[in-house]
């Protein structure tokens, strides 16, 4: 068998994960503002009904990313560490052996930060941290 046939069959058999991304929605709603008559306007049109300014806030839809079971637990990692974590912890977390912990996770960080997921904060050297976006 040829190898880049190969490997079309592997990327063909390989399993995705979607992932639903929630992205932050405003706190309040409001409906409507209504704008008291003034002066001007009761002399103008004495009939005439207060003005209303609608306003409709929509919340992004929740952005679909196709997602590998590797990445997908990355970033529950990731995620559930709000003060930000750096990749050996993460490897460690996920269960990793100390020497390889690091490697194990940083593929799946690269891909995360380029899809938007994740943040990556350089800290002083080569220290890095990772927080959710």
């Amino acid at each position: 068998m040829r190898i880049s046939h190969k490997r079309k069959v592997q990327l063909k058999l390989q399993k995705r994960v979607l992932a639903n991304v929630a992205v932050a929605k405003p706190a309040a709603k409001k409906d409507a503002v209504k704008k008291a008559p003034t002066a001007e306007t009761v002399k103008a049109a004495p009939a005439a009904k207060p003005v209303e300014e609608k306003k409709t806030v929509q919340a992004a839809p929740a952005v679909k990313v196709s997602l590998t079971p590797k990445q997908q637990q990355v970033l529950d990692i990731v995620v559930s560490n709000a003060e930000g974590i750096n990749p050996k912890g993460i490897g460690l977390q996920a269960g990793q052996e100390d020497a390889k912990a690091a490697s194990w996770a940083t593929g799946a960080l690269k891909k995360l930060a380029e899809e938007g997921l994740v943040e990556r904060i350089q800290l002083a050297g080569n220290k890095v941290l990772y927080k959710a976006a």
